[in-house]
């Protein structure tokens, strides 16, 4: 009787954990996104051999807010738990989900199926081991290290403190922007219960009606999630370890591309 009755109570758990991130009512927002972006479509390609480019007399503006009023850049997405199970690591893989989407943007790579992305993110954990000892629960600056080391991206920048015009004119440039947050305090519907502690997401466009495009990792449902500038910037927290609140993790930004 004790198996039998063991088997359910099992499967029970594996389900309550499997749906800590999933809502059986999922809430999607209406927002109409704008046209998707590739990476390449910011970078313009060379003259021909042999062509004079003359000098500019004027220095180029930084790129503005003002100069898209939105953008949705074609980043691949793929939650942190690829086939659904949320058992560990999955359930600490927002880190590793997040580097896999903004360095597959950048390198013009595709994230092909389930299979792959579960590869992958493997694959990212491995690396971890290694160079860190660890894979939960990294920061934003071996976070980017990720980036730099594992997969080679040139372009990566730490930013303290940044703005929301920062941020939009960072994805107005073509680039995509990994937040560390406080997952607790992010809106998000499709979240069960509180939510994670500490959660990170990429920020890959905006609306013109005062709205972050995200590839969320965190859900199933978090390809192009939309939140609100001040609900997100309101969560931008560092990893501080387990023994301090999320809260006096500072605030900082991974821009990638």
């Amino acid at each position: 009787m004790r198996k039998k009755i063991v088997v359910p109570i099992t499967l029970a758990l594996v389900l309550a954990l499997g749906f800590y991130f999933y809502d059986k009512n999922a809430k999607t927002d209406d927002t109409v996104l704008p046209p998707g972006q590739d990476y390449n479509s910011f970078t313009p390609p060379p003259p021909p051999p042999g062509t004079l480019t003359p000098p500019s007399t004027k220095p180029t503006p930084p790129p503005s807010s003002s100069t898209k009023n939105e953008v949705n850049l074609t980043v691949p997405f793929t939650s942190q738990a690829p086939h659904a199970n949320w058992s560990e690591p999955y359930q600490n893989f927002c880190e590793e989900a997040s580097v896999l989407m903004a360095a597959s943007y950048v390198l013009g790579q595709s994230i092909a199926n389930a299979n792959d992305a579960d590869q992958k993110l493997l694959a990212i954990k491995d690396y971890e081991m290694k160079e860190f000892g660890y894979y939960l629960d990294t920061t934003a600056a071996e976070t980017a290290k990720i980036l730099t080391d594992y997969y080679k991206v040139k372009q990566v920048k730490l930013l303290d403190n940044p703005t929301t015009d920062d941020i939009k004119n960072a994805v107005a440039a073509g680039k995509v922007v990994i937040v560390p947050a406080a997952g607790q305090d992010l809106d998000n519907p499709n979240f069960v219960g509180a939510g994670p502690v500490y959660h990170m997401l990429v920020v890959k466009g905006y609306t013109n009606d005062g709205k972050f495009i995200t590839n969320d990792p965190g859900t199933r449902l978090g390809s192009n999630f939309l939140y609100k500038y001040d609900n997100l910037m309101n969560a931008i927290h560092d990893w501080v370890g387990f023994d301090r609140d999320i809260h006096e993790g500072k605030r900082v930004v991974i821009i990638v591309g």
